[in-house]
Order: C-alpha cells, then sequence, then structure tokens
C-alpha cells in the first residue's frame, strides 16, 4: 500500500552540528558562540521540540540571516518513513531510514474501543541480547538512537495516528527494536523531551520502558526516581528456562532481578508489568503458572501481560494454543493474580519486533 509519508532519506553536511542533540544549556552557549543573544536558544528549542519543525525555514520569527547562519553551521536530521504495513485489525508498522541509512521500526496499536493508541518505539539499530524468540535478536546491534531519533518516532506516529484514528496518541512504550536499559542516557533524555513542558508535555504515566532485565540499570531508575512505569520482559518464571531464550539471564537471573525491581519501587512506586509471551509446551503450563504466581507475591504490586506470540522464521518456538492460554491465564487470576490476556495484533503483516527492519 502506499503511503503519505513515503520520501527519500535527506543528506546532511557531516561535520555540522546536529542541533537537536543539544540540551537547552548547551544549545543557549552555542547560540551565543555564533553571536546571536541568549533568547534566540529558546526560540530555537521551541520551534525544535514545540512545533516539531525540521527546516530552519520555517523558523519564522529568526531573521532571514540568521536562518541562513543555522543551515550553514547546523543540521536537523529527521527520520524518514520508508516503508508502512497496514494490518486488517488497525496495527500500523512502520520501517524509518535513520540519516545514515540504517532501518528501525515502530508499531502503532489502536485500541479504537478504550480510546487507547500506543506507539512502540525502538531504541537502538538491532539489538545485542539474542534473545532466541526475537527477530530483532538475530540483528547485530549496530548503534544506539539517539535521543531525537527516539522522539522522531512519537511524532511521526502521532501525525500517522491523527490522520487515520482522528485521535493523538495515548501511551509510548520503550518496546521496539533494541534494549533500552542499553542506551541509557539517551534514553532518559528522550522521556525528558516528551515529558518536559516546554518540550512535547506529556505525562510521565503514558511512557512505559520495557527491559530484558538488566538489574543494575533497574537499581539506577530508581535512584534517578524517574516517573514512567516500568516492564519486565519475563517470559519464563524459572531461572533453566530463561537462561535458554534469554542469555540476558545468565548475568541478571530472576533472584537478583526480583531484588532490583523491590529496590525500584521501594524508590518510585511506580506501576511494574511482567511482560510474558506464552509458547507452546514451554512456558504455558500450570507449573509455570504456579512459578509465575509466586513471582507476582514480591513486595511489590505487579500485573502481568500475557501475549499472544507472532511466530519469527528460522524460530522453534511456536505460540501457545488457545486452550493452554486461557486455561493459563485462568490460574493466574484465580490465584489473586492481576492478568491480562493480550491476543496478537498485526498477524497478517511482519508484526513481531524486528521483522519488517530486518527485511531487503
Amino acid at each position: 500500500m502506499n503511503c503519505p509519508y513515503l520520501c527519500r532519506p535527506m543528506t546532511t553536511q557531516a561535520l555540522s552540528t546536529d542541533i537537536r542533540a543539544m540540551n537547552p544549556e548547551q544549545l543557549e552557549a552555542w547560540v551565543l558562540g555564533l553571536g546571536e543573544p541568549r533568547y534566540r536558544a529558546k526560540q530555537i528549542y521551541q520551534w525544535l521540540w514545540k512545533k516539531q519543525v525540521t527546516d530552519f525555514d520555517r523558523m519564522s520569527d529568526l531573521s532571514k540571516p540568521f536562518r541562513e547562519k543555522l543551515k550553514n553551521s547546523a543540521v536537523i536530521r529527521p527520520l524518514v518513513l520508508d516503508k508502512a504495513q497496514f494490518s486488517m485489525d488497525g496495527t500500523i508498522k512502520d520501517r524509518f531510514t535513520l540519516y545514515d541509512g540504517h532501518k528501525i521500526e515502530s508499531v502503532l496499536i489502536p485500541v479504537v474501543r478504550d480510546h487507547r493508541y500506543t506507539v512502540c518505539v525502538s531504541t537502538q539499530v538491532g539489538c545485542s541480547l539474542t534473545c532466541s524468540f526475537c527477530a530483532t535478536g538475530k540483528m547485530k546491534r549496530i548503534r544506539n538512537l539517539d535521543a531525537a531519533e527516539i522522539v522522531d518516532q512519537y511524532i511521526l506516529v502521532n501525525r500517522q495516528c491523527l490522520e487515520h484514528y482522528g485521535s493523538p496518541l495515548t501511551n509510548i512504550v520503550y518496546m521496539g527494536m533494541g534494549e533500552p536499559l542499553l542506551n541509557y542516557r539517551e534514553v532518559m533524555r528522550s522521556v525528558d523531551l516528551l515529558t518536559n513542558e516546554n518540550a512535547l508535555g506529556l505525562s510521565p504515566r503514558r511512557l512505559t520502558v520495557s527491559t530484558a532485565g538488566i538489574a543494575k540499570m533497574i537499581r539506577q531508575l530508581g535512584d534517578d526516581q524517574v516517573r514512567f512505569n516500568l516492564a519486565l520482559s519475563l517470559h519464563a518464571a524459572d531461572d533453566v528456562k530463561r537462561n535458554k531464550i534469554m542469555p540476558i539471564n545468565e548475568q541478571n537471573h530472576l533472584e537478583a532481578l526480583m531484588e532490583a525491581l523491590e529496590y525500584f519501587y521501594a524508590k518510585t512506586q511506580n506501576e511494574i508489568t511482567y511482560e510474558y509471551i506464552a509458547f507452546d509446551q514451554f512456558n504455558d503450563s500450570l507449573a509455570d503458572a504456579q512459578m509465575l504466581t509466586r513471582l507476582c507475591k514480591r513486595n511489590f504490586p505487579v500485573k502481568v501481560n500475557i501475549i499472544e506470540y507472532n511466530p519469527v522464521e528460522g524460530v522453534e518456538l511456536k505460540k501457545s494454543g488457545k486452550g493452554r492460554l486461557d486455561e493459563f491465564a485462568s490460574y493466574l487470576y484465580n490465584h489473586g493474580v492481576n492478568v491480562t490476556l493480550r491476543r496478537s495484533r498485526g498477524k497478517d503483516i511482519d508484526a513481531a519486533c524486528g521483522q519488517l527492519a530486518n527485511k531487503e
């Protein structure tokens, strides 16, 4: 399907300053270095983030000579939509091209009846964690995304959501390509841009950062007293099975993760979610449900999202059957666990994380 956002990636001057990489203080110092008054920095910042402009010529309250100076000394490097896939269930998957030619992806997940529109954003080009069930895990980690590249995904998909659904995005989840906590600085800066009242001004409660489980960095989130929600991609409730599908667990075993989550909750009181993909005959038995229930009885409240698996080519793991999935979820519910069963979305497109970006 043709997409109205398709266009060619723009070239940039290799030696120019990436103006969106600067925080307000750095931008002010840079503007002063150009011989301009201090207030120009605030004007530029508002154009970049409040008005989300990616063309210096559109910054109409700046003088033309100053705009020319900006064009000669700085660049703006927005994402470019390379391809969009539209599912019959309303899900839209986008593949974006970065300034250096690499590809990433984002997903718009609408739940129209609940007026809930979620974007799933990526934080890295590829991933280093090699989770066995994940298409992104089959790619090498090429580089981290910078904060502007993360925020651009929200900006572009928000416009897409307004066009197709007449509504802005309501939620942002850092659950796309890459491990957010291995790109800590830029992820935290992107959160600041999304939630700062001088930038996009969203509520931090609308953001959820998902991690495969890095205990040290979960504790760092607690020390930084972040205000967003946290999700752990759990997918198995014992170390033997989790080691098999998620090698990161060998250095971050479940007890270490539980202690880190207890620390995080004590510091922030923020919501914690376990994401649990159900795989047929692997982690979907009643014995697995019992072990998961025990993990849900720690010293912090938690909700569980059981997720129907989107198959990935070359992966032996299969999605759990409906009967086993329902029985598994019912066991949790009957034992006092706050549980949601999320059916697969985008089955008719490349819905699994990394599938579209890894194509071609």
